[in-house]
This record gives C-alpha cells, sequence and structure tokens, in this order.
C-alpha cells in the first residue's frame, strides 16, 4: 500500500496562531496598549456592557474599540455614538478571531497612543475560547437568562478567561438562576478568575468592574 502524510491541520493551526499571538502581545506591552479580548454568546450584553465601560472610562483613558462580526456593522455604529475611536472587522464567515486578524485590526485602528483597545470578539463560547487573540487580559459575559450551567457546558472559556461578567442581575428574581453555584462552578474551572455580577442596563456592579479593569490597564 502506497505510503501517504497524514497532516495534523488543527494542531499546527493552534501552534502557528499561539506565536503570532505571543509576538503580538509582546508588541503591544512594548507600545504600553493594554488589549481587552471581549467574548460571550449572542445576546448576553457585551454591546450594552461595552458602551456603559467606555462612559464610565474614556474620560481617564485613551480607548479604542474593534467589533468582530461575521456581518453587519450594527455594533460599531453604536460605538461609534460614545466618541471613541472604532472599527468593525467581519470575519468571512468565521465564528472567531485569531492572532492575525486581531493584528490587522489594530493596523486599521491605528492604536499606538491608545491605552486600552477592547476587542468585541464574534458571539459563541466555542471558537473564540480556541484562539489566543494576542490580548493582555481575556474577558467574558455570563447573562443570568442563559443559565448558571454553561460552565459545565462550555469549560474552556471559562478557563481562558481572566475575568467573569455576570450580567443581567436585574432579571434574577425572574430567571432559575443560582449565583453562588454559578460562582462556585466557575472556580473550579478556574480558581484565579476576577468575577463581577453586573447590570449593565441599571449600573449595578459597573463601578466595579470598570476600577478593576482601570487598574490592570494602568498596571496598579
Amino acid at each position: 500500500m502506497k505510503e501517504f502524510r497524514v497532516l495534523k491541520i488543527k494542531e499546527s493551526i493552534f501552534e502557528d496562531n499561539n506565536k503570532d499571538a505571543q509576538r503580538l502581545r509582546e508588541k503591544l506591552k512594548g507600545e504600553n496598549t493594554f488589549l481587552l479580548n471581549l467574548m460571550s454568546s449572542p445576546g448576553a450584553g457585551k454591546t450594552t456592557t461595552l458602551v456603559n465601560t467606555i462612559h464610565r472610562l474614556k474620560d481617564k483613558l485613551i480607548m479604542a474599540v474593534m467589533e468582530a462580526d461575521i456581518d453587519s456593522d450594527v455594533d460599531a455604529r453604536t460605538i461609534s455614538e460614545t466618541g471613541v475611536n472604532v472599527i468593525q472587522l467581519h470575519t468571512g464567515g468565521m465564528c472567531h478571531l485569531d492572532a492575525d486578524m486581531t493584528r490587522q485590526g489594530l493596523e486599521a485602528l491605528d492604536a499606538k497612543g491608545t491605552d486600552l483597545v477592547i476587542l468585541e470578539n464574534v458571539g459563541n463560547l466555542v471558537c473564540p475560547a480556541e484562539f489566543d487573540t494576542g490580548a493582555t487580559k481575556n474577558a467574558m459575559i455570563l447573562s443570568v437568562p442563559e443559565g448558571d450551567d454553561k460552565p459545565l457546558k462550555y469549560p474552556l472559556m471559562f478557563q481562558v478567561s481572566d475575568v467573569l461578567l455576570i450580567n443581567k442581575i436585574d432579571t434574577l428574581e425572574v430567571f432559575d438562576f443560582n449565583l453562588d453555584l454559578c460562582v462556585e462552578r466557575v472556580k473550579k474551572l478556574n480558581p484565579n478568575i476576577s468575577i463581577f455580577p453586573i447590570s449593565a442596563k441599571t449600573g449595578e456592579g459597573m463601578e466595579a468592574w470598570t476600577k478593576w479593569l482601570y487598574k490592570e490597564v494602568k498596571g496598579e
């Protein structure tokens, strides 16, 4: 039987991406730019949380946003109303961003001199968790209506995140969501993760979250 080559393409893709991500991280560190990779499922409130965050920090930090989506520019238009520099990234059907896509976005954004760049990743809990974007920190949003069992179903997302925002806590009385149990499940997967229960709609918990983010950006 003729021999043939077997190429482990997924492993190769991840290895190459990880190298690209580390190079990008080092470059951003040298430019004193903090890149936050913000992830969640669709409808968790990424854009609303982002708008609230921008309003609280834009007078303290030079900020910019990269909006990633398979198509449309709806979110970028919303962010542009805050007055910060924003660019829309279309992924061409891909359900995530990788390090090279992120680098291209940063170059188009012209992020030099920016203190904080927030990448709003494509909305899902699978692909974005697998690809290192070169971000300084990874943040994810879990909304109360999604249920407290999400850490059991999508463990990698919680493992790779440095911070978890549990959004829409103003709806806790409506949905069957056990906040303490959710935190317990997340901490088992990632003991070092920082967790902030918030409501991007009412503003509850947002001060604690933005204080954490500001200190991280400033290296305090």
